[in-house]
């Protein structure tokens, strides 16, 4: 059956577009090769930025074309992202990868998850989408913890050999996605793709819920990605560099218990809870460790991931409900685009901040501007905690 063939590739898929060898150490060895945390941070910055201008092409592509060929071709940008990666060298060879690397994220965002919601809306299943959406993105986590790991022991002898077997996982994730079925329930455009796009962007203008889950999504992801992808540097400052895998693993294992558990969690609790209190928990947390850093600032801060699943299966669930099938990837990698962009900026503004202050200093300025969500929150609990789903 299509949805149970789709879902246990993607689970797969999910599982080795993640296992990066180089994750736990990326930014240290972006800063070795580029010479600063403000460079090395740009690479994740054009990663992103790279991938928010692809974000609303790849989208569309996606709703017109096939589920299934965006993955193939996201399969394909990844290959060569790593490759360039591997090749290092200089700064230039990096950005190239990164500019690949934005593509290949182009083309799974929006695309992925409506893969997995029109496979299920196949069986008459969608209802179930929460669950089965937590579950596959545990493998997301449970890759980066066994990579974190590993990666961060060979580190020790060569960055060379994790960036070049790194390659690896990616081609594996080729052949995954060429066994991929496309979904029949999804209806094609008419080809007209300023008219699909215009459709998209009216949904988001014409429905407040919409717009206010899209503000939430960006600043958790801007701020929250930018935050998650420096912690090394400040783990570096604290812990050795084999060591920072530890921290790494712990973060990752409490992301995949987060996510498994996630569907569990929001039939129990009101989805904006769970955003409220994880905001509030990760904030005292991060300001504690940063203000007083030790041997246990890492371990501290690998806690905030016991919130990292659920809440970011409670946004998507949230906004999936919002979206209509038709425009349903573009919609989605609109709400990329934005969050893409929006990283962009704060990555490259958090590594110039540690190379003028420090790694430590950096994270806590950050964490004043991530309690900005919580006033998006609230603007949700006064609109409505509830809303019902968009007519298609």
């Amino acid at each position: 059956m299509t949805v149970h063939r789709n879902i246990r590739l993607l689970s797969w898929f999910n599982f080795f577009t993640d296992f990066k060898l180089y994750a736990p150490v990326a930014i240290i060895y972006f800063a070795h090769v580029t010479g600063s945390f403000a460079l090395g941070m740009s690479i994740f910055s054009i990663s992103m930025i790279s991938s928010a201008l692809l974000e609303i092409p790849t989208g569309i592509f996606s709703d017109l074309v096939g589920r299934r060929k965006t993955v193939l071709l996201g399969s394909l940008s990844a290959i060569a992202y790593s490759v360039f990666y591997a090749v290092g060298g200089s700064f230039w060879m990096l950005a190239a990868g990164a500019t690949l690397d934005g593509l290949s994220q182009a083309f799974y965002s929006g695309n992925n998850d409506a893969l997995l919601h029109d496979s299920l809306s196949e069986s008459n299943n969608e209802h179930q989408y929460d669950e089965y959406l937590g579950k596959i993105s545990s493998m997301f986590q449970a890759a980066l913890a066994i990579s974190a790991i590993i990666g961060s022991i060979l580190a020790q002898w060569s960055f060379p050999l994790i960036m070049w077997l790194s390659v690896i996982p990616q081609i594996i994730c080729f052949v995954l996605a060429y066994r991929l079925t496309e979904p029949g329930v999804q209806k094609k455009g008419s080809g007209n793709i300023y008219a699909h796009l215009r459709e998209a962007i009216r949904n988001f203008i014409t429905n407040k819920q919409l717009r206010l889950l899209s503000a939430s999504s960006v600043f958790g992801y801007g701020f929250g990605e930018a935050s998650y992808q420096f912690q090394s540097a400040f783990y570096n400052t604290v812990w050795p560099v084999w060591a920072i895998g530890i921290a790494k693993t712990l973060s990752n294992l409490g992301g995949l218990i987060s996510f498994h558990f996630s569907g569990k969690l929001l039939r129990k609790y009101k989805a904006l809870h769970i955003l409220v209190a994880d905001n509030l928990y990760c904030r005292i947390v991060n300001t504690v460790a940063t203000i007083f850093p030790s041997v246990l600032s890492p371990l501290l801060m690998s806690t905030t991931s016991l919130f990292y699943g659920v809440t970011s299966v409670a946004r998507s669930t949230l906004m999936q409900k919002e979206f209509t099938r038709g425009q349903r990837a573009t919609m989605g990698s609109l709400n990329s685009f934005a969050g893409s962009l929006f990283f962009g900026v704060v990555a490259f503004l958090i590594g110039f901040a540690a190379d003028k202050v420090s790694p430590g200093r950096a994270l806590l300025i950050l964490q004043i501007f991530m309690l900005a969500n919580l006033f998006v929150y609230w603007k949700l609990f006064k609109h409505q905690k509830t809303v019902p789903v968009n007519p298609e």
